[in-house]
C-alpha cells in the first residue's frame, strides 16, 4: 500500500489541484512523492496494486507558468537552476519511483500555460519541452490521451524488479504510423546524431569513448575512415556512427516488440533485443547502453534518447502489419531503408546505388543459379544442397541472401527428410542451424545496411518458426569485401569484438570454398572507398594498354574480386547485376578477355534501359529501366566448371520494353530457358583491336570502315586530350565576364570560406578535388578569364587557372589561349546515335557534348604552338618565340597528298573532316563503330568531290562558330506576352511551331519541329539553351542569339543533305 501523507494547510490547494487531474485522469494513485520533494505522483493502473509499480508522471507548480510565453517558459525550464531541479530529481529516482515525465502546473486557476517537460540523463533541452496554454484545444486532447483507459503500459525489468512504464513519448514525438512516416523522423535525428558525434569527440580525452572507438574501426575495418566529411556524398565515421545508432535501434525495436509488444523499449536494456544472430551489433550496442550521459556528452546523449523516444512513440503495430503483409511481395523493409537515405542524405543514396533491386530480377537470377547448379554441377538440391557455399559481397540489405532463403525453405517443405538426412533434429531450426546458417554468407560494409540485412533475414526466420536459442548466428559481417585482413593483435577493449567480425569474415574470404557468388555491387567510384592497395593491384590486370590514369568504377572491382575468389574454390557461378557499360565499352575490352580465359560459360541478360541511348522497345515506346535510374544494367552469369573445356560459351539476350514487360519476362524464365543468341566470332579482329564484345554487334563493313584514319591519328601531336572539368560549374563559369570576375575577388577573401557564399558554390574539399589548398596556393588575376563552349552554342566565361580548378587538360588547352585557332570537338565512345561533333574556336569541358561519362568530350586542335610550357610563359614572357605548327600527322599528310596530287592547307582539311562527320550517310553506315572509337575519315582522289565537301565543311564551321552571315537571316520572331522575357520552371514547351518560355506565354515563332529535336551530341540545343537559362530574363541579345541558333541548325540540316547528295556512294573514292 502506498504510505499517506499529511497535508499541511499551504499545500492544500496543490492537494486539490493534483486530485482533480487524478481523477480526470481516472489514476488509482495520488502521493508526495515517497523520498521527498516538492513533487507529486501520479501513478495509472487498472488498480492500485498495479499503480503502485507504476512510473509515476510528477506534478508540480510554478508562479512563472502563470503569464509567460511559451518561448519564455522554454528558456527558463531549461535554464541551469531547473534543469538542475528536474535533472536531480529525476536521476534520484529508480525503478517505479523514477518519473516518466514532469507535469509542471501554474499557480492560479484557469489561467497561464500547462509545461510537459520530457526528463533525460542529460542536460533538459527546449524540445523536451512542450508548453500548452489553459484554453488550447491541443491541451485537452494531450489529456485525454494520458486517462487511463487511453494509456498503454510496458514492462520495464531491472534486475528482479519489474515496472510499468506509461507510453508518453507521443507527447514529444510525432506518433508515426507508417514506414515512411517512422522512416523521416529517424532520419532527421540520426542528422542531430551525426553533428553531435564530433562535438563530443573533440570535448573528450584521446582515451575516450568515440577516440578507442574510432581507432577500432579504422584499424579493424576502414583504414581511410575520417571522424567527418565536408562531402554530403562521402562516409565518415560520424555518419557511420549515427546510422549505427539509428537501425541499431530500429531493429531493437522491431524485434522488441515481435518477441513482446508490452516491453519496455530504453537504451540500457535495447541491446538485449538484438538478435542473438547478431553478436556484432548486440556488443556495439551493450557499449552504448553502458556509457554513462558524461560520456557520450549531452548533445550525443539527448539525440539517442530523442532517436528512442521516437521508436516508442512509433505505431509499431501498423508498421510491422506493414512488414507482415508485404513479406512476400514488395520488400517494405528495402523501401524504408530507401526512405531514410532520401531524407537523410539524398546525394548519397543516388551516388551509392542504394535502390531496392527489383523482386523479378532477384528472382531470375537466384533460380537461375539454382537450375545451373542442377545441371552444370550434378547438384540435384540445388542452392539447397549442403556443400553449396554461398556469398553476396556487397549484400546491402539482404535482398538476394533472403531470396536464396525463402527458395531454401520452400524446398525444405517440398523435402524434408532429404534435407535433413543424418541429423539429429529434422526440423526447420535444426536444419537453419546445421544446413543453412553455416553456408550463407554475405558482407556489407555500411552499418545501417547491414543492420537491415540482420533484420531482414532474423524476421524470416521468425516467421518461419526458427528458435533463436542456438547461439548460432548469420554469417553476414560487417567488413569490405576488397581488403586484406589486419595482421595486428588487438591492443584495446573496442577491437576485440570489431576484429572478430572482421577475423571472421576473412575466414570466408581466404578460407572458405565460395561456389556461388551473386549480387548487385556498387556500381559508380564511391567516396574513395573500396579503394584499398589490394583490390587495386588486383584490378590492374583488366587495365586498358593506352589508359595512363585508370579509375576503374566499382562494380569492376566486385567483379574482379569475384573472379579472383571463384578460381581460389576451381569451380562455381558468379551471377551480378551491374552497370552494362562493360558488355561493349571500348575500355572494359581486356576485362571481358579475362573473364572469357576464367570462365567456360557466361550468359548476358541485357536489360537496356541506358537514357542516354534513347532506345526503343519493338512497340515503339521509350525503353524503361528497371531501377527507375539513367544507367543501363545488365546480368551477367558465369560458370567455372572442376574441368575446363576447350570452347568458350558465350550467349546474350537483351530485353527492351517496358518495366511489366521486362518484369514479367524474368519472372517466367532463367538463363536455361530464355532464348538467346550464341556468340560465336569473339574474338574478333580488326583496325579496332580485339575487343571480345559480349553483345550480338554487326560487323558489316568493317573493313571498309577501317581504311580511313582516326581521328586521334590525324590530329598526332600530345594535344589530344579530355575537355576541362571544374568539379565546381557554378563557381568557375558565368554567362558574364564582370560577374566571374567579382565571384572569384569574393572568393579569394574570407566571405569565400564562409555561408552563404561556401554553401552556394561548395566551396570546401571532396575526396577527389582538394580546392582549398589550391585556393591557398594562388591568387585573383583578370588574365585568367577566358571564353569556354559549355554547351552546343552555348558559349560562357570561364576563370581558367590551371593550377586551381580540378582537371585543367592544359596539354590541350593551352594551345587555345593564344591568337586565332581552330579544333574539333567529338568523343571516343557513345551510347546511341553520332551526332558528337562540333568546331570551336574556344576552350571546351568534358561534358561540351554529352553529360554521360561515357561520352566526354575529346578537343583536337589544328594548330599548335611552340613555348607554352606553362601560364606564365604565355602572358607573362612576350619575349618568347613561339611558332605556329599545323598539328596534322605526317602520315596522313602523305596519304591525302597521295590521293589528290598535293597537299591541302591545313584548313581545306579541316572542313573535310568535318563534311565527312556530318554525313547522314556516313553516321548510319558505321554507326556501330562510332559507338566504340574515335571516328575515322575516309579519303577521296577525287579532287572535285574533295573540294565540294570542304566548302560544305567550312559553311558548317562559319555556323558553328556563329560567324556566318546567313546568321542574319532570321527565320523566328520573338512575342512579349506579359512574362518579361523570364523562363519559368517547367519550360520551354513546344506547340506547333512555337517555343513557349513562361506561363504568361513569351514565345519564339516559327520554329520548326526538326531543328527543335535537332541532337549535336547528347544534347538538343534550342531546348537545352533555354532549359540551363531557367529563371533568368532574356536579354535582347539573349533573344537574338537564340534565333541565331536555330537559323544555324536550320542550315546544318540543309547542308548534311547535301553533303550526302554530293558523296556518289560508300565505301568513298
Amino acid at each position: 500500500m502506498v504510505a499517506q501523507v499529511q497535508y499541511s494547510p499551504e499545500n492544500q490547494f496543490e492537494e486539490r489541484q493534483v486530485e482533480q487531474l487524478r481523477q480526470i485522469l481516472n489514476y488509482p494513485i495520488k502521493q508526495k512523492d515517497p523520498k521527498g520533494s516538492s513533487f507529486w505522483f501520479l501513478r495509472s493502473g487498472k488498480d492500485q496494486e498495479e499503480a503502485t509499480v507504476t512510473c509515476p508522471i510528477a506534478v508540480s507548480f510554478y508562479d512563472e507558468l502563470n503569464d509567460r510565453s511559451d518561448d519564455e517558459l522554454r528558456k527558463f525550464l531549461s535554464s541551469d537552476k531547473n534543469d538542475a531541479i528536474i535533472r536531480k530529481h529525476y536521476l534520484g529516482r529508480v525503478a517505479e519511483d523514477q518519473p516518466v515525465m514532469y507535469l509542471l502546473l501554474p499557480t492560479q486557476q484557469k489561467r497561464g500555460r500547462w509545461a510537459f517537460v520530457l526528463p533525460t540523463e542529460s542536460k533538459l533541452r527546449q524540445r523536451s519541452i512542450q508548453t500548452l496554454g489553459w484554453n488550447e484545444e491541443d491541451l485537452q486532447a494531450r489529456i485525454n490521451r494520458l486517462k487511463q483507459e487511453s494509456l498503454e503500459l510496458t514492462d520495464r525489468v531491472t534486475e528482479s524488479i519489474v515496472s510499468r512504464v506509461p507510453q508518453i513519448d507521443w507527447i514529444f514525438c510525432k506518433p508515426t504510423k507508417t514506414a515512411k512516416e517512422l522512416a523521416i523522423e529517424l532520419a532527421r535525428v540520426t542528422r542531430d546524431i551525426e553533428k553531435a558525434i564530433p562535438l563530443m569527440y573533440k570535448a573528450e580525452s584521446k582515451d575516450g569513448y568515440l577516440h578507442k572507438l574510432l581507432d577500432s574501426f579504422q584499424k579493424e575495418l576502414l583504414p581511410n575512415l575520417k571522424l567527418t566529411s565536408n562531402d554530403e556524398k562521402d562516409y565518415s565515421f560520424a555518419d557511420i556512427y549515427a546510422q549505427t545508432i539509428a537501425y541499431g535501434l530500429f531493429t531493437a525495436r522491431v524485434f522488441s516488440f515481435v518477441k513482446d509488444p508490452h516491453l519496455d523499449f530504453n537504451r540500457e536494456t535495447a541491446w538485449k533485443q538484438l538478435p542473438e544472430t547478431n553478436p556484432f551489433l548486440r556488443q556495439l550496442f551493450k557499449d552504448i547502453s553502458e556509457q554513462p550521459a558524461s560520456e557520450l556528452g549531452d548533445e550525443l546523449a539527448d539525440s539517442i534518447l530523442e532517436a528512442i523516444a521516437i521508436l516508442r512513440a512509433a505505431k509499431m503495430d501498423a508498421i510491422l502489419v506493414d512488414f507482415r503483409s508485404n513479406f512476400n511481395q514488395e520488400d517494405i523493409v528495402i523501401r524504408f531503408y530507401e526512405d531514410f537515405l532520401a531524407a537523410y542524405k539524398p546525394q548519397m543514396r543516388e551516388l551509392r546505388g542504394v535502390y531496392y533491386t527489383p523482386e523479378a530480377v532477384v528472382s531470375y537470377m537466384v533460380r537461375s543459379v539454382d537450375e545451373l547448379l542442377k545441371d552444370k554441377f550434378n547438384k540435384p538440391l540445388g542452392l539447397a544442397d549442403p556443400e553449396v557455399m554461398i556469398l553476396d559481397p556487397a549484400c546491402g540489405t539482404g535482398t538476394f541472401l533472403l531470396s536464396i532463403c525463402k527458395l531454401i525453405y520452400q524446398r525444405f517443405h517440398e523435402s524434408p527428410d532429404v534435407l535433413t538426412e543424418g541429423l539429429a533434429d529434422n526440423s526447420w531450426t535444426g536444419y537453419v542451424k546445421e544446413r543453412l546458417l553455416p553456408r550463407i554468407f554475405g558482407f556489407e560494409l555500411l552499418m545501417a545496411p547491414y543492420a537491415i540485412a540482420h533484420l531482414k533475414l532474423g524476421l524470416f526466420l521468425e516467421e518461419t518458426g526458427y528458435q533463436f536459442n542456438s547461439g548460432k548466428r548469420l554469417r553476414v559481417y560487417l567488413t569490405d569485401s576488397l581488403i586484406e585482413s589486419a595482421s595486428n593483435k588487438p591492443e584495446i577493449p573496442f577491437e576485440e569484438f570489431i576484429a572478430a567480425e572482421g577475423d571472421a569474415a576473412m575466414q570466408v574470404k581466404q578460407l572458405t570454398p565460395i561456389m556461388v557468388i551473386i549480387g548487385n555491387p556498387p556500381y559508380a567510384n564511391f567516396g574513395g572507398m573500396n579503394n584499398g592497395v589490394w583490390i587495386k593491384n588486383l584490378v590492374q590486370e583488366w587495365k586498358p594498354p593506352e589508359e595512363q590514369k585508370w579509375n576503374p568504377d566499382d562494380f569492376m572491382k566486385f567483379m574482379c574480386w569475384a573472379q579472383w575468389k571463384i578460381a581460389r574454390t576451381g569451380h562455381g557461378i558468379l551471377s551480378f547485376i551491374t552497370n552494362h557499360v562493360y558488355l561493349d565499352g571500348i575500355t572494359h575490352r581486356v576485362m571481358r578477355k579475362s573473364l572469357l580465359q576464367s570462365f567456360e560459360e557466361i550468359h548476358i541478360t541485357d536489360l537496356h534501359g541506358n537514357f542516354y541511348k534513347k532506345e526503343k522497345s519493338p512497340n515503339g515506346l521509350l525503353d524503361s529501366n528497371i531501377f527507375g535510374i539513367r544507367t543501363g544494367v545488365a546480368i551477367g552469369t558465369f560458370i567455372r566448371k572442376p574441368i575446363r573445356e576447350s570452347k568458350v560459351k558465350l550467349s546474350y539476350v537483351g530485353l527492351l520494353g517496358t518495366l511489366k514487360e521486362k518484369e514479367a519476362k524474368l519472372s517466367s524464365e532463367t538463363t536455361s530457358s530464355i532464348l538467346s543468341v550464341n556468340i560465336d566470332d569473339i574474338e574478333f579482329n580488326s583496325c579496332l583491336g580485339s575487343l571480345y564484345f559480349y553483345t550480338n554487334k554487326s560487323f558489316k563493313n568493317i573493313e571498309e570502315y577501317c581504311q580511313g584514319h582516326s581521328i586521334k591519328e590525324i590530329f598526332s601531336a600530345e594535344s589530344k586530350a579530355y575537355g576541362i572539368k571544374t568539379d565546381r560549374d557554378e563557381l568557375f563559369f558565368d554567362l558574364d565576364s564582370n560577374s566571374l570576375s567579382e565571384k572569384i575577388k569574393v572568393f579569394y577573401t574570407d566571405k569565400g570560406l564562409k555561408p552563404p557564399f561556401s554553401e552556394k558554390y561548395n566551396v570546401k574539399d571532396s575526396s577527389s578535388y582538394r580546392l582549398l589548398p589550391r585556393r591557398q596556393n594562388t591568387s585573383f588575376d583578370d588574365l585568367y578569364i577566358h571564353t569556354c563552349l559549355y554547351r552546343p552554342f552555348d558559349e560562357r566565361w570561364l576563370y581558367y587557372n590551371p593550377y586551381l580548378v580540378s582537371r585543367p587538360a592544359w596539354d590541350v588547352m593551352r594551345h587555345m589561349l593564344l591568337e586565332d585557332n581552330l579544333s574539333l570537338a567529338t568523343t571516343r565512345q557513345i551510347n546511341g546515335e553520332f551526332t558528337h561533333v562540333t568546331a570551336t574556336s574556344a576552350l571546351i569541358t568534358d561534358c561540351t557534348l554529352s553529360s554521360e561519362s561515357k561520352e566526354r568530350s575529346y578537343l583536337f586542335p589544328l594548330y599548335v604552338y611552340t613555348n607554352l610550357q606553362n601560364y606564365e610563359a604565355i602572358f607573362h614572357n612576350s619575349l618568347l618565340e613561339r611558332e605556329k605548327i599545323p598539328n596534322i600527322s605526317q602520315n596522313f599528310l602523305s596519304d591525302i597528298t597521295s590521293k589528290l596530287g598535293y597537299t591541302p592547307t591545313p584548313e581545306e582539311i579541316f572542313y573535310y573532316i568535318y563534311a565527312i562527320f556530318h554525313s547522314l550517310t556516313y553516321r548510319a553506315r558505321y554507326a556501330e563503330f562510332l559507338k566504340i572509337d574515335f571516328p575515322r575519315v575516309p579519303l577521296t582522289s577525287d579532287n572535285d568531290l574533295f573540294i565540294q565537301l570542304a566548302e560544305y565543311g567550312e559553311q558548317l564551321v562559319q555556323l558553328h562558330l556563329m560567324e556566318s552571315p546567313l546568321l542574319d537571316s532570321l527565320i523566328t520572331r520573338f512575342e512579349q506576352k506579359g512574362g518579361n522575357s523570364i523562363v519559368d520552371p517547367g519550360h520551354p514547351k513546344y506547340i506547333a511551331g512555337t517555343v513557349i518560355i513562361n506561363r504568361k506565354g513569351d514565345r519564339f515563332v516559327g520554329l520548326p519541329e526538326e531543328v527543335w529535336n535537332f541532337y549535336v551530341g547528347g544534347y538538343q540545343p534550342c531546348q537545352k539553351w533555354l532549359k540551363d537559362r531557367k529563371g533568368r530574363q532574356l536579354s535582347d541579345e539573349d533573344i537574338l542569339h537564340y534565333q541565331r541558333i536555330v537559323v544555324a541548325l536550320q542550315e546544318t540540316i540543309r547542308l548534311m543533305q547535301l553533303i550526302d547528295d554530293a558523296i556518289p556512294s560508300f565505301p568513298i573514292e
